[in-house]
């Protein structure tokens, strides 16, 4: 793959885009994301950029997926209460602007901001 080809996330990965890097594991990274939509709003990446969108990841590493959100659930405990959103956007038309999968881990929101109907005003 051609430099000016892999994702943003593959490029922070690799130490070539700075992050606020909140986990760092063997297969999955996570970091604030730079345009927060709530209090904690972080992404929880695979290091792989084999996968473009949560359906294509279930199918073809149902144990990574699962490690995402094990991660997603241990960031949301020690930063949100264990109260959050996990959120995987597939498609151009429903926000996925990277095409390497991530999972939006939002929380934090004590003013209603997350509050149930809400999901579309973020």
């Amino acid at each position: 793959m051609a430099e000016d080809e892999r994702s943003i996330f593959t490029r922070i990965i690799a130490g070539e885009i700075p992050a606020d890097v909140v986990f760092d594991g063997e297969r999955v990274i996570a970091f604030r994301d730079i345009n927060p939509q709530a209090p904690v709003h972080l992404l929880v990446v695979p290091k792989t950029e084999k996968y473009r969108n949560v359906t294509e990841l279930a199918a073809g590493d149902p144990e990574l997926l699962a490690e995402i959100v094990s991660v997603a659930q241990r960031l949301a405990d020690e930063q949100t209460n264990g109260e959050y959103r996990l959120i995987f956007n597939t498609g151009a038309s429903s926000g996925q602007t990277v095409f390497h999968v991530h999972a939006h881990l939002l929380g934090g929101g004590t003013d209603g901001a997350l509050s149930e109907g809400t999901l579309g005003k973020l």
